[in-house]
Formats: structure tokens, C-alpha cells, sequence
């Protein structure tokens, strides 16, 4: 990791650290979860004075199979300001995820906090939603599950 990145990923450990417990992993990552959103933050150099944070937020895993939940969160996505959703198709159902990159440098602390906590608290705000409206499929006589 290049010395820009390490000094970005220690600038957004103490961002957060004003909001939550936040593990640095062995690899550099940032862990932390807000409330019960799990997500990580990387650094990474992506050109000579471009440094980039990137944050990842797994906002609801094992999600039943529905169209209509699929199209929710799609729609959902295009409403965001803060990050890109992906939903990945797997054994167990729907999975999704946030994400975010961001050139960091040159933020001060209380700008990079709060940048940080509108992307975590959209990931939280979505994951009641998407959880609200899988909860009105498994309840709805012959949806399955």
C-alpha cells in the first residue's frame, strides 16, 4: 500500500472512529457495522496523487428470490446519490451490496465523517426497506420460503 493510501485509511479510521468501533484487518481494510450493516473500507492509489477510498457495505444477504424485490432495490439504486448497489444471485437467494469510491485526499476529518456516514446510513435506511419487503413476501399466502 502506497504511503498516500496508508496516511487516507488512517484519516478515515479516525473519521469513523467519532461514529463506531472500527478493526483494522490485517490487509488494511477498515471493518466496522453500523447497526447491523457490515462494511469495510480500502484505500488504494490509483494514479500518482490519486487516492481513493472505497467503502463497501453488505446491506442484506440470503433475500428470497423475488422479481419484485430485485426491481425494488434497482429502483432504489437509481434514487441513491451515495453508491452503487449490486445484487449478486446466489443458492440462498438475493444478496446486496453498496458501494462507494471516493477520491479522499485533501477532505478534512469532520467532511470525511460525515461523507462516510451518508453512504453507511443510505446502506442501513435500504436494508429496513428491502427487509420490510421481504418480510411482506414470505407473509403473503403462496409466496414460499
Amino acid at each position: 500500500m502506497s504511503t498516500e493510501a496508508v496516511d487516507l485509511i488512517g484519516q478515515a479510521r479516525a473519521a469513523l472512529e467519532s461514529y463506531h468501533d472500527v478493526r483494522a484487518d490485517d490487509d488494511g481494510a477498515l471493518t466496522f457495522r453500523h447497526g447491523d450493516v457490515p462494511c469495510a473500507v480500502q484505500a488504494m492509489q490509483l494514479a500518482e496523487g490519486l487516492t481513493v477510498l472505497s467503502l463497501t457495505c453488505v446491506v442484506a444477504w440470503d433475500l428470497p428470490e423475488d422479481p419484485n424485490l430485485a426491481v425494488s432495490a434497482a429502483e432504489r439504486a437509481g434514487q441513491g446519490l451515495f453508491g452503487t448497489l449490486g445484487v449478486v444471485h446466489t443458492e440462498r437467494g438475493m444478496d446486496v451490496t453498496l458501494r462507494y469510491a471516493f477520491p479522499a485526499g485533501g477532505l478534512a476529518l469532520p467532511a470525511l465523517g460525515t461523507l462516510l456516514m451518508l453512504v453507511v446510513s443510505t446502506a442501513s435506511q435500504l436494508r429496513a426497506e428491502l427487509l420490510g419487503k421481504a418480510a411482506e413476501h414470505s407473509s403473503t399466502p403462496g409466496a414460499g420460503n
